[in-house]
């Protein structure tokens, strides 16, 4: 005859530990169909707000919470802006670290652009001897200083990010903080090549030549018969 041995775990359960264990369960049980269940309304109204009809229920809503804007300065301007240049550029920056790839760390932005400058003859700055007026008053010439180009002023309605690409750390960056400073370095970047730009644009001679323009149309309104503008470099 053959004998069977059975064995049996005759370990006593001290105080109770398996019926702790299923409480234990069971009370992790609802909290993990609540967190399911948020999940799966947040996917669902996802695609909700997507549907026509539905957009305000599950949508963003917008909210300016801004303050008032505060005068800061006040500058009397004696320039007349005679002309004015729009410009647009596509900078592509890239910042590489030394002895990491680019997978790990850097960047690469794609950024569009758009922006105008002026240029404008001071008037202000005309000296004593700049207007010379004949006895009968028929004859005038003006001596004004050269025009010059101001500070670019990028549109933000035209300017934006075509794509970006971002290392492993650098996303981690990204993730703890808003990082000001990459948006600020495409920004000076276009800008400054707008202003190149305009510098080789001829923009300064269009604009003495529409000053010259309006004032003898001013001073030949006036009873003048003969304007001369002419431009000159300043007093060294």
């Amino acid at each position: 005859m053959t004998s069977t041995d059975v064995r049996t775990d005759s370990t006593p359960d001290p105080a109770g530990q398996a019926p702790r264990r299923r409480r234990r369960m069971r009370g992790c049980l609802p909290f993990a169909g609540v967190c399911a269940a948020g999940v799966v309304l947040l996917l669902v109204g996802t695609r909700l707000s997507l549907l026509p009809g539905l957009g305000g229920m599950f949508g963003e809503e917008t909210k300016d919470r801004s303050g008032p804007a505060v005068l800061k300065s006040i500058q009397d301007m004696s320039a007349y802006e005679a002309a004015s240049g729009n410009f647009q550029v596509v900078v592509d920056l890239e910042k590489d670290a030394k002895f990491l790839p680019d997978a790990i760390r850097g960047t690469r932005t794609l950024y569009v652009g758009a922006g105008t400058v002026g240029a404008s003859v001071d008037l202000g700055k005309v000296a004593r001897d700049g207007v010379v007026v004949n006895e009968d008053r028929t004859t005038a010439e003006l001596r004004l200083p050269h025009a010059v180009l101001g500070k670019p002023a990028l549109d933000p309605d035209r300017s934006y990010a075509v794509s970006k690409q971002r290392g492993l750390l650098d996303r981690l960056g990204d993730f703890f903080s808003d990082n000001p400073g990459s948006e600020q370095a495409v920004n000076k970047l276009a800008a400054k090549h707008i202003g190149e730009a305009a510098k080789e644009s001829g923009l300064t001679g269009r604009a003495e030549k529409n000053t010259a323009a309006m004032l003898k149309g001013l001073l030949g309104s006036l009873g003048f018969d003969e304007v001369t503008v002419r431009f000159v470099d300043p007093p060294s």
